[in-house]
């Protein structure tokens, strides 16, 4: 998750404790309430921050799932996976923590040992982080339903105490920042083919995200949030600032501005006001 400036969220004290890892057995009918925090409930008002519509909810090829279908993992599970976080683990470092690569089984997801079953990235948050609570339990809240070809799989999390982590599906070739810098002698020049074909996923996912039945504000699209998998497919990542978009009519919303330094559009800084044009500078 980007660097942010704007005062520091607070945290919400009221998110359900259901949604600490007490089992290790994937959830099939959680759903997410108004609050914005997981829910163990399986009501229709659940369907809270997203409408149980989906008649336009395909758009682009992707959809809004009624129900999340995450997995609570347990802490032991996240070390099993991680070789107790070993250091030759690390896949780097970002504004939210560190992140971990780990090895889970492919059908059940259960943590197994390294080189066997599915390679995933396991992010940790950095008790020390500007981030927290409030961007993990968005990165939940957003990922554990939608879902698109271009956007990243949140495949479950953890939480227990302190202790707040994300498991995602493993992007192959790491983030389009590192292949437009070259980060590494290793990695090779983009040809023209392969940076279109990038720069067409990047905009389909955030056409998904714009067009779907509750409008998603995305508000960090920037290099190093656009993962690519091993054939070069882009998949926007990190929803921690994400934001539900205008409703009743309205052409903004107004919000905290938040975002990473150089990429906010500057009638946002200066009003606070996010319309869907300011994509349009991020882009």
């Amino acid at each position: 998750m980007g660097n942010c400036f704007g005062s520091q969220p607070s945290t919400d004290p009221n998110l359900s404790s259901s949604t600490r890892a007490s089992t290790s057995t994937p959830v099939t009918s959680r759903n997410y309430s108004n609050g914005g925090g997981p829910s163990a409930t399986s009501s229709s008002a659940g369907l809270g921050r997203f409408s149980a519509a989906a008649s336009d909810d395909t758009c682009v090829s992707g959809e809004i799932l009624p129900t999340s279908n995450l997995k609570i993992f347990t802490f032991v599970d996240m070390k099993i996976a991680t070789k107790n976080f070993k250091s030759d683990m690390v896949l780097g470092v970002g504004g939210f923590g560190t992140v971990f690569k780990g090895w889970v089984d492919s059908k059940t997801f259960s943590p197994s040992k390294v080189g066997t079953g599915m390679m995933v990235a396991i992010k940790k948050l950095n008790p020390e982080s500007t981030q927290g609570f409030e961007e993990w339990q968005s990165e939940v809240n957003f990922l554990g339903r939608l879902s698109h070809p271009n956007l990243v799989k949140l495949l479950g999390y953890c939480w227990e105490d302190k202790e707040l982590l994300l498991v995602y599906e493993f992007m192959q070739r790491g983030s389009l920042e590192n292949h437009l810098f070259r980060r590494s002698v290793a990695i090779e020049p983009l040809s023209w083919d392969i940076r279109l074909k990038i720069a067409i996923g990047a905009a389909r996912g955030l056409a998904f995200l714009h067009t779907s039945d509750k409008q998603v504000i995305y508000r960090d699209f920037k290099a190093s949030n656009i993962l690519l998998d091993a054939n070069y497919n882009a998949k926007i990542s990190d929803f921690g600032l994400a934001k539900l978009g205008p409703s009743e009519g309205n052409s903004h919303v107004t919000t905290r501005v938040m975002g990473t330094h150089g990429y906010a559009a500057p009638e946002y800084v200066a009003t606070g006001e996010f319309l869907f044009d300011c994509m349009i500078y991020l882009s």
